[in-house]
């Protein structure tokens, strides 16, 4: 069972009184604006993450401005940039209704929307006791934020007791030099700073100040909660935090360049299948930073580089695996991008200049350098870097029609993707029906086919339904990985390299028109 542990210390939050309603009218709209730098990590996959960039930029001192900002857009999908200034809290926070919105009046709610940034400015931006909600959304950034003492338990609540929390089919959200902070544990109302569930791929989490909590955050509710994959973590500071730094069930992390400071029952706890990549870290005054507790249900490390400051571990039980006191490696993961990674003697002092809200912005440059944001922002999707050869690309004069059998039409054969338009659905890919089909919510997104078990395929077929705006560019994933089977433009027979996995990823990075899909035929040769 998970064990109950007082926060040795606790340094108190002042909440404030909520504060009264304010009078709203329609936020104020700026120039065109963007994120500040581009993510790395898992962020930077499945056609990157952008935000709002290229949309309008508004101006917001209320939770309700900031509905009122997503629900003024043209569409769900038009980006916007929403630069928040001040204390949003439950006095100021009222639902607002829309077409492009689905808001709710006890938390900030970006539910089913896509293409927004969210950034504090000016003199701050702090959400006290006022969760971030995410779910059924994708490219989502929220940079330079204090999110504080959500509870969900006591008055008021928010958000499940969640900082920020994604669950229900989220993919592409870079949470990026932030203040996540609580006054004490569950016991006291609170529950965790960042979680993820129920089908959330494709998270980068850094330059985050966490602290002051029972729970840092997990990924998957339970432990048959598995589908959540593709996360990184790096450079992000933990602080008198008693456990979940993260907690894994299933799928693939990346856990590079953290400073974590005394964690007192556990770390980084890697359970039912999960596998990190846990490198150059840098652990001091804590306890089992490392393995699978409170449960028999193992996960699996690759742990390399880290540094153990005065740190002590449990003796290994039914439900306690600790990786100490050398952690050694229990498998290896591979990750499909690049990145910089700072030696871990140096982390404590580069994540103390870099991480959380009000910081400047700055990064490390790989060097143990801190170094200032650029002065420019890319509108485009950033480049993906694989550490692998380049895929090929494939020639805009498709090939004939594949023989053999379709494999997304075998049993057990299942379809998501990254969002979907009204009316559409991810299964019309796979039913045989050229006139049913599936379209993204917007002009560029992803549609998958996945097995229950590894499958071998080395070419599909995107056939396009009557009416379907035309295909731009693209890029063919194995979802398990990431990892990039071939890119090009239009539709068509697209043939890479066999390989064995259990789900393909269709991404659309550009199209002219609404994309729409009608089967996403799969075949072994």
């Amino acid at each position: 069972m998970r064990r109950s542990v007082t926060l040795r210390v606790l340094t108190a939050l002042a909440t404030g009184a909520v504060g009264a309603a304010v009078a709203v009218g329609l936020p104020s709209l700026e120039a065109s604006a963007a994120a500040v730098g581009t993510p790395t990590g898992y962020a930077s996959m499945n056609g990157g993450t952008t935000g709002g960039n290229g949309g309008a930029t508004v101006r917001a001192t209320t939770g309700t401005q900031i509905h009122q900002a997503l629900c003024s857009r043209a569409s769900s999908s038009t980006p916007i940039t929403i630069e928040v200034e001040g204390t949003i809290n439950h006095g100021n926070t009222t639902k607002v209704s829309g077409d492009s919105c689905n808001t709710a009046a006890d938390k900030i709610e970006l539910k089913e929307i896509s293409n927004v940034t969210i950034i504090g400015t000016g003199g701050g931006a702090v959400f006290d006791q006022l969760g971030i909600h995410i779910r059924d959304s994708s490219n989502i950034i929220i940079q330079n934020v204090t999110v504080r003492n959500v509870k969900k338990s006591g008055s008021p609540t928010s958000n499940g007791g969640d900082a920020i929390g994604m669950e229900s089919t989220v993919r592409n959200v870079w949470v990026d030099h932030v203040n996540l902070e609580a006054s004490g544990g569950e016991d006291a109302g609170y529950d965790g700073l960042f979680d993820l569930k129920d089908d959330v791929q494709y998270v980068t989490l850094s330059y985050a100040y966490l602290r002051n909590s029972g729970r840092g955050g997990l990924i998957g509710s339970s432990e048959s909660d598995t589908g959540n994959s593709f996360i990184t973590f790096h450079h992000n500071r933990y602080e008198n935090i008693d456990s979940r730094t993260p907690l894994l069930r299933g799928g693939i992390a990346h856990i590079y360049n953290n400073f974590y400071y005394s964690l007192n029952e556990s770390g980084i706890n890697s359970r039912a299948g999960a596998r990190a990549k846990v490198e150059n870290n840098y652990f001091q005054n804590s306890m089992n930073v490392l393995g699978t507790f409170y449960t028999d249900a193992a996960g699996y490390w690759q742990a390399s580089g880290n540094i153990l400051d005065n740190v002590t571990w449990s003796s290994p039980d039914s439900e306690t695996n600790p990786a100490g006191p050398s952690m050694p490696s229990n498998t290896t993961v591979s990750v499909p991008y690049s990145y910089r990674l700072d030696g871990a003697s140096c982390v404590p002092d580069i994540v103390r200049q870099t991480a959380g809200a009000n910081t400047g912005m700055r990064t490390s440059n790989g060097s143990c350098t801190a170094t200032n944001p650029p002065t420019t922002q890319p509108t485009t999707p950033p480049t993906t870097r694989p550490t692998t050869t380049p895929p090929t690309t494939t020639p805009t004069t498709p090939p004939t029609q594949p023989s053999g059998t379709n494999l997304s039409l075998a049993s057990g054969a299942g379809a998501d993707g990254s969002s979907k338009g009204s009316g559409t659905s991810y299964g019309n890919v796979k039913d045989g029906n050229i006139g049913t089909y599936w379209s993204p919510n917007g002009t560029t997104g992803s549609i998958s086919i996945k097995w229950g078990s590894a499958t071998t395929v080395s070419r599909i077929n995107i056939r396009p339904a009557s009416g379907s705006g035309t295909i731009g560019s693209y890029r063919v994933l194995n979802a398990d990985t990431g990892a990039v089977l071939k890119t090009g433009t239009g539709s068509g027979v697209i043939t890479f390299a066999a390989t064995s996995l259990k789900k393909v990823t269709f991404e659309i990075q550009s199209a002219s028109g609404t994309p729409q899909i009608g089967e996403f035929e799969t075949y072994a040769s």
